[in-house]
């Protein structure tokens, strides 16, 4: 599996939070803008200040791909498996890109992507892949 980078300066907060099994979201501390993913400065007023606010880890399936052959040499074996793209609670200019699961620590392949559908709630789970990274991924839930 490829890892992030977890030092990089501007996401460094948000990977320390997984860790933590939280989910959090840059806030800028000048206008109050919400963003993700992060970066240095708010689209909306150019501050660097930012601060860092805990979102709930739900959210809405906005749109998915599946991922088939050929892909990187890490992900060969799981192929094809789903990409889902979650649109935040409460936070609708927010989306977040990232693996669906069955199950917290299921296989990225573990759901049928026939399954998928638009609008479906989602939650956040975490598996701690290493010491330094806990990757966030969604599962769906069950109505």
């Amino acid at each position: 599996m490829i890892l992030p980078d977890t030092e990089q300066i501007d996401s460094a907060a948000f990977w320390a939070a997984t860790r933590e099994k939280k989910l959090v979201v840059q806030r800028c501390d000048a206008c109050g803008t919400l963003r993700f993913p992060p970066h240095p400065y708010c689209s909306a007023c150019r501050s660097a200040k930012v601060s860092w606010q805990e979102v709930s880890g739900r959210g809405k399936l906005w749109s998915f791909t599946v991922a088939h052959k050929p892909v990187l040499p890490a992900f060969e074996s799981v192929a094809p498996f789903p990409v889902v793209v979650v649109e935040l609670d409460g936070t609708p200019q927010l989306r977040m890109t990232g693996n669906v699961v069955s199950a917290p620590g299921a296989a990225i392949n573990s759901v049928d992507p026939a399954k998928l559908k638009i609008g479906a709630s989602m939650q956040v789970t975490f598996e701690k892949m290493s010491e330094d990274v806990t990757l966030p991924f969604w599962t769906l839930v069950q109505s």
